[in-house]
């Protein structure tokens, strides 16, 4: 236990220079550095200027979780004094990792502090940076607390640079002066790191993703391009909650917009609960001394059983690749190691677990100013599979989302290309064929789903969302169609009908939204919601005017879903510049009747053999027929 009454008196004998406190550590040692933006720079730029005094130093291992900072002790020249050790590759070592001179353990984030407790990875020093002590002799760990504590209770010996601009973190973030066995004092800035601007692809896919964002959900949301534009899509959102591994600038303005309160969070309520952040001088003075955050260790930031505790727990997370089956590479471009497994798993997995969590992995379509494809038929030689394809849930681009999780491969795959950039369809198509996932006749357009049509509409005391179809829905529209009484098919397909196989169901799915357009109801928003009615038209190009058919399956029908179906159809084709509707209708059927008898345009019918063929144009309304 701390000594309360004489701290002030330890930390005066221990406070020392910093060549003093380094003199200590010997070669072979293996050394942990505090990671992040609260990296001691000081600290380690003077270890390296003593490692290379005449060969003093030789065979450190530097182990490091996040290098932000230039780390000159993983350049060449220096490759005989210093080894590093990423436990997730950061830009500063990326070159370094990539050219052999440096090394990289692949690890959960959450399982770090019990690798330097366990003694698997034994620790000789920990060189970390704290705030000045409080008036308890209390150091706060600032913007890193990750497995700082965890690697200064394993290290023999414990240098601790003494900032005093490094801001002052609540939760269990505080080492007392005891534990630390020297104090070098130096005053200098905090590592920052600015957020990049979003881009219009990270908006588009922001759009996608925070559609997925009920109210009172509770959120895990990275750093990066993809992840500020989707802190910046959730500003409509109410009651958010933050649990996360870590968190930049963005989060300050959600805070601040009142969108984020977490009211609504069922472990740790009315906290952020972060291990680090990343960010800015505005951020790191909006954290300081600021009790809405709370930074704790990653052992239990990030372990999937506390993520789980979290009812609508939301983790958003990025990738390089996602093959077709599900598999996520996020840690390297083929054998090039690019970053690490870091939080990924630990947050997919637990919001997997929570109730009514979405995981979900959020990646532009492409790479390389658009010349390759991020969803691919199979993942790079040498990638790494950082989540697997049965932790996949949502899958978001900027072109949708594909909803996996316990899907077959076959779904998974026509999902998945169905959000894989349009010229990249064809290849990805023909390539799923080869490999047997997908049927040989299989469609899937190149056209881009219309997400402006989503709509959400109450009937009476239920609730309906309406949707595009996709090639994906195959199967739930086959469910459907099984489900209609013998009458309803009838009179939807003309015919007497007692199986609806692939072929018939794929036509009616697979649509390009122009030639060929449907739409369908269904009983909740999730991909997996059943299907209660459906529309289609089918476009004559010639006449500019497009056949229309629908149905509703019986048990909802007489509520008015047809007749909104109908009138949002011919709005979308209005905005078209579609001239009318046409469609065939069984005599006996007059609810479908009386449906078109609301379209408020002039019907046009003939009758036939027991059908009628009718057809209206928008333009022609009966006042203006009848003025002519």
């Amino acid at each position: 236990m701390p000594v309360m009454g004489n701290w002030k008196e330890l930390y005066a004998k221990r406070l020392v220079s910093a060549r003093t406190a380094l003199l200590k550590i010997r070669s072979g040692s293996r050394v942990f550095i505090s990671p992040g933006c609260g990296e001691p720079q000081y600290l380690l730029e003077e270890l390296v200027k003593l490692g290379g005094e005449g060969n003093r130093l030789n065979d450190v291992e530097i182990v490091h979780m996040l290098t932000v900072g230039a780390a000159l002790h993983a350049q060449k020249v220096y490759d005989r004094h210093f080894r590093h050790n990423s436990l997730f590759v950061g830009p500063g070592v990326r070159e370094a990792v990539a050219a052999g001179l440096a090394d990289y353990t692949p690890i959960f984030l959450s399982e770090i502090p019990g690798l330097f407790n366990s003694g698997r990875m034994p620790l000789d020093a920990a060189l970390i940076q704290v705030t000045p002590p409080d008036e308890f002799g209390f150091c706060s760990l600032g913007v890193s607390v990750e497995a700082v504590k965890a690697a200064a209770q394993a290290a023999s010996l414990v240098i601790a640079q003494v900032n005093p601009q490094m801001p002052r973190t609540l939760g269990d973030s505080f080492i007392h002066v005891e534990d630390l066995d020297f104090f070098v004092e130096y005053d200098e800035p905090i590592l920052e790191v600015q957020s990049p601007p979003p881009t219009e692809v990270a908006l588009a896919i922001a759009r996608h993703a925070t559609r997925l964002v009920e109210n009172g959900s509770t959120i895990q949301v990275g750093i990066g391009v993809v992840p500020n534009a989707i802190l910046y899509g959730l500003m409509d959102k109410k009651d958010l909650g933050v649990h996360t591994e870590m968190f930049s600038d963005g989060l300050i303005d959600l805070i601040e917009a009142g969108v984020v309160n977490n009211s609504k969070k069922t472990f740790h309520p009315g906290k952020i609960l972060a291990t680090f952040c990343i960010g800015t001088r505005r951020l790191y003075d909006y954290v300081n001394n600021n009790p809405i955050f709370e930074f704790r260790p990653v052992d239990y930031n990030s372990s999937p059983i506390n993520i789980a505790k979290n009812e609508k727990m939301v983790a958003i997370n990025t990738a390089l690749q996602v093959d077709i089956t599900g598999q996520v590479c996020a840690d390297s471009l083929g054998h090039q190691i690019y970053s690490g497994i870091g939080g990924q798993a630990d947050f997919i997995r637990g919001a997997a677990l929570a109730p009514q969590g979405k995981p979900i992995i959020a990646l532009p379509s492409t790479a390389q100013n658009g010349t390759v494809s991020r969803i691919v038929s199979s993942l790079s030689e040498g990638a790494g599979v950082v989540t697997t394809r049965g932790d996949v849930h949502y899958v978001v681009t900027e072109y949708g989302v594909a909803y996996l999780h316990g899907k077959s491969l076959r779904e998974r795959a026509v999902a998945l290309i169905q959000i894989a950039h349009p010229k990249f369809r064809e290849q990805l198509l023909a390539e799923a064929k080869k490999m047997k996932y997908i049927y040989e006749d299989q469609i899937i357009p190149e056209s881009v789903y219309p997400v402006e049509m989503e709509h959400s509409e109450t009937f009476g005391d239920i609730e309906l969302f309406f949707r595009p179809v996709r090639a994906s829905d195959e199967r739930l529209f086959q469910e459907y169609l099984y489900k209609l009484s013998e009458r309803s098919v009838y009179l939807r397909f003309f015919q007497v009908r007692r199986d609806f196989p692939h072929e018939l169901a794929q036509e009616m799915v697979a649509v390009n939204y122009q030639q060929n357009m449907g739409l369908v109801a269904t009983l909740g928003t999730s991909d997996t919601a059943p299907v209660i009615a459906a529309a289609h038209w089918m476009m004559d190009y010639h006449e500019n005017i497009a056949e229309i058919a629908f149905t509703v399956m019986d048990e909802y029908q007489r509520r008015g879903i047809g007749t909104h179906l109908l009138h949002f159809l011919m709005r979308v084709a209005r905005e078209r510049g579609v001239h009318g509707f046409r469609a065939n209708v069984i005599a006996g059927n007059m609810a479908m009747m009386g449906v078109f008898q609301k379209s408020g345009c002039v019907l046009h019918t003939d009758y036939e053999g027991g059908e009628i063929s009718l057809s209206f144009n928008f333009d022609e309304k009966p006042e203006t027929r009848g003025r002519r």
